[in-house]
């Protein structure tokens, strides 16, 4: 098995031992500061009932946008996990 998914397993369990869903959970990513990077972020969420806040490091080369959301189940925080890892030069917190 590789780390990913290990790294996603442990994640998955401790999601379903110490979270109650629904849940409202925050996300945290580091970008670098490009608008088409950032764009791909906020996509991923572009759905009712995200808050997304965005802040730019003081070099301007990074940009971590924070999103808070309300999530059904554990596999879907891991999904979007899943699908941030695509974007290049990405981050997770």
């Amino acid at each position: 098995m590789d780390n990913r998914t290990q790294f996603y397993k442990k994640l998955k369990k401790k999601l379903k031992k110490d979270t109650s869903f629904p849940t409202k959970y925050l996300f945290k990513f580091i970008v670098p500061s490009d608008e088409v990077k950032i764009s791909q972020v906020e996509d991923l969420f572009n759905f009712a009932g995200a808050v997304i806040t965005k802040n730019t490091s003081k070099t301007g080369k990074y940009t971590s946008v924070s999103i808070h959301i309300i999530m059904k189940k554990a596999d879907d925080i891991i999904l979007k996990y899943q699908q941030a890892e695509k974007i290049e030069g990405i981050i997770s917190l």
